[in-house]
């Protein structure tokens, strides 16, 4: 990361910091949203940004780790080993939902996710005697840790916020180890990586695995925000609009999910001054993001910085995991050594 990068993250963390100390209750609220909800979106930015598979099951995930968290708080179980329950049984359905991805790609494993998706709605609102049905689980307690609550939609937000610190500093840890460059090989060339002697298959089912495992803590997160979870909550409505912040922040860059997920949650809100126009508002200026950056927001920021850096006026701040041509062997070649028996 440059300098200019550097500077511009720990100013967002200041903000990130100060920003609820200004706000309203809703507007905490609106921000604990954000902070959970790019959790999610991290992990599917792994799924199909750095690994190149097409997922429409992140909002499946969330809704599983809600649930367990819900259940298992209510049935008396502490927060924390819920919270770890709920990202371990997500990273086993992922792996397990992983196996399609080694049989099929591109949109056909877009339909898988999506039928999977379907069956976990159909499983939450059907199965009543496990999950209530379409009465869903409300009251929802917000966790303690040694005396301090985290109750108050301020101390919840904090709470969010430190989660999020965490998990971004693993899966940035993770993204720039010999994992990250597999997931990285894996997409822009799968059938070089694997006749250099990389295994595929194990890199596959581990990206579907981890992002999966994200979107279950951020469902664990979730379910105490909002102290009430229906199987509506979680149908293929959430897994599209995960998906738009991926693609909005910018795939392939670390800090799109965050980007996108701002945009997703507050974008919105701020449109609503046009009554009953403002769904109808966001989308259109979602299209017309979509029309003249692509790559996302990060994406067109990260084009200007490198225009600017080839005129002498400042240098890349950001930089996507991209691969140039060719350029598959040599990343291949360091990673084997380390990681392939």
């Amino acid at each position: 990361m440059s300098r200019l990068g550097a500077a511009a993250t720990a100013a967002a963390a200041v903000f990130a910091i100060a920003a609820p100390f200004f706000l309203k209750p809703f507007g905490i609220f609106l921000i604990s949203m954000w902070a959970v909800l790019t959790i999610a979106a991290m992990g599917l930015n792994l799924t199909l940004g750095y690994a190149g598979q097409v997922s429409l099951a992140q909002g499946a995930f969330v809704g599983i780790g809600a649930y367990t968290v819900a259940l298992l708080t209510q049935a008396g179980c502490p927060f924390a080993p819920a919270f770890v329950a709920a990202g371990g049984l997500c990273f086993a359905v992922g792996w397990m939902l992983g196996y399609p991805a080694l049989r099929v790609a591109h949109h056909y494993l877009a339909f898988v996710t999506l039928a999977f998706t379907t069956l976990v709605f159909l499983v939450l609102r059907n199965e009543q005697w496990l999950t209530n049905g379409i009465y869903g689980i409300n009251d929802i307690a917000r966790p303690a840790f040694f005396g301090w609550s985290t109750r108050a939609a301020l101390d919840f937000y904090l709470f969010c916020l430190g989660t999020l610190a965490v998990l971004s500093l693993a899966t940035w840890w993770m993204l720039r180890s010999p994992w990250g460059r597999a997931f990285v090989a894996l997409r822009e060339n799968p059938i070089r990586a694997l006749s250099l002697g990389l295994d595929t298959r194990r890199y596959t089912l581990m990206a579907f695995a981890i992002g999966s495992s994200l979107g279950g803590l951020a469902g664990a997160l979730y379910a105490p925000l909002v102290q009430f979870i229906e199987p509506g909550s979680f149908a293929l409505g959430m897994s599209f609009n995960l998906l738009l912040m991926v693609i909005v922040g910018g795939g392939g860059y670390f800090f799109g999910p965050f980007v996108g997920a701002l945009v997703a949650v507050l974008l919105p809100e701020w449109m609503r001054i046009t009554q009953g126009y403002y769904l109808i508002v966001y989308a259109a200026l979602v299209m017309a993001m979509m029309a003249f950056c692509p790559s996302g927001l990060l994406g067109l920021i990260d084009r200007a910085l490198k225009a600017a850096s080839r005129r002498g006026r400042t240098a890349p701040a950001l930089g996507a995991e991209e691969i140039a041509p060719g350029t598959v062997p040599r990343i291949v070649s360091r990673i084997v050594p380390r990681v392939v028996p």
